[in-house]
């Protein structure tokens, strides 16, 4: 017996003590799913760690009290919560790290796992600036800071070229009433926009109300406005008709880092709160903004053969060809329309097809990279990194969470 109990103390000398965490977050999104992987993701890496997502109905039962008592009796080591109403400070009497998914606004004392939304909203506006909108729109809610700053940062940008942005936002009561009680007044607002007209919306759920409102009234998509939401989420993007464009955030690898600083903040690493910045990473360009406003006809025929022939050899010289203008005036007119020189827009272009292929695609960098019409194909990673801040076998593996595969090594 004795050399049984001895065994028994050494055995539990050696085994990881288990980390509870404690989840109260909503799942409905495929924001908060996708910072949930990241963070299941991480907690894969160490030893130990179990969670447990404590269902809504025992909030509405037993109020925050009730959830801070189980969190005690459950002996739970962190919180990840999503919070919109619950009292923070409850949760604070427990004593234990306490990672927030902001909604109204960033919360001082914790660690917020927030986002950068103004540069979300500047990039809507960039992309938009790039297809030769004039008549811009803003569709979100009052109250989530995320909506607030996304609009700051698309308002912003769009101003500095003289342009008005045009605004609703629909207040708590309304999501908490449905949808169907504000189709007639958002429908009022759209159809009294100028038309063609660029909407932004603060996320997938919003920007698929847009669609919908759209189609109970006959405002054509995107003919007569085009639509662009965030999150990227693949269920509501392809339930509307047609499909919506998104903004990809780099949500997953922010659960990633929150998985991280949990552990750090567990383990006393870190004593100080912080906050985790979730970034946007690229436009995923689908059938509600494929409409170019270019009002000259010769920039407006570039951009349709740059679309249909991009992974052909394309220069001014090329597009001159079947265009009759003098070079010097067609570089004017074309930066003048699109925001960019030629170069820089088939460049881009580029980049954000070779960026959609490399998540999607299993194929090695060099064929992808030839197959987007890059005859220099070794600088690649270098023009990439100027574009995307990293290079293209790191956004693969950030975003496929994979080995590179033979054949992809960087270029210098």
């Amino acid at each position: 017996m004795e050399k049984t109990a001895n065994i028994s103390t050494f055995m539990g000398n050696i085994m990881p003590r288990m980390i509870k965490i404690l989840v109260l977050t909503d799942f409905s999104s495929g924001y908060s799913r996708s910072l949930l992987r990241g963070i299941v993701r991480y907690s894969q890496t160490v030893q130990g760690w179990t969670f447990y997502r404590m269902p809504l109905y025992y909030r509405m039962l037993h109020g925050d009290r009730g959830v801070v008592e189980w969190a005690r009796r459950w002996k739970a080591d962190a919180i990840i919560a999503q919070l919109s109403d619950i009292d923070i400070d409850v949760l604070r009497d427990l004593g234990i790290p306490i990672i927030v998914q902001n909604y109204r606004d960033r919360i001082p004392g914790v660690c917020n796992l927030t986002g950068d939304y103004v540069g979300t909203g500047r990039m809507a506006a960039e992309y938009f600036l790039g297809r030769g909108y004039v008549n811009y729109a803003y569709y979100g809610n009052s109250e989530p800071v995320w909506s607030r700053e996304r609009c700051e940062g698309y308002s912003q940008r769009l101003e500095q070229d003289g342009f008005t942005v045009h605004r609703y936002f629909e207040q708590q009561s309304d999501r908490q009433e449905g949808w169907v009680q504000n189709f007639d007044e958002v429908g009022r607002w759209l159809r009294s926009l100028p038309k063609p007209v660029a909407l932004f919306a603060c996320d997938d759920h919003h920007a698929l109300h847009i669609s919908e409102t759209c189609k109970i009234n006959e405002i054509a998509v995107p003919d007569e406005v085009a639509i662009l939401g965030v999150d990227n989420d693949e269920l509501m993007c392809r339930i509307s008709n047609p499909p919506l464009s998104s903004i990809l955030i780099d949500s997953e690898n922010g659960g990633y880092t929150a998985g991280q600083v949990l552990s750090e903040l567990i383990s006393r690493k870190v004593k100080e709160p912080f906050n985790i910045t979730v970034a946007p990473l690229q436009i995923v360009p689908r059938e509600s903004t494929q409409k170019y406003v270019i009002k000259d006809k010769y920039v407006m025929k570039a951009v349709e053969y740059i679309e249909q022939n991009y992974m052909k050899p394309i220069s001014v010289t090329s597009l001159l060809e079947f265009i009759p203008c003098s070079r010097r005036g067609f570089e004017k007119r074309f930066r003048a329309n699109t925001g960019l020189p030629v170069y820089q827009f088939v460049q881009r272009y580029r980049i954000d097809i070779f960026a959609d292929r490399l998540i999607s695609s299993g194929r090695s960098i060099d064929e992808l990279a030839i197959s987007c019409g890059f005859e220099d194909f070794k600088n690649v990673s270098r023009v990439f990194l100027r574009y995307k801040g990293m290079t293209p076998s790191r956004f693969r593996k950030q975003h496929r969470h994979e080995s590179d595969a033979p054949g992809e090594a960087e270029h210098s």
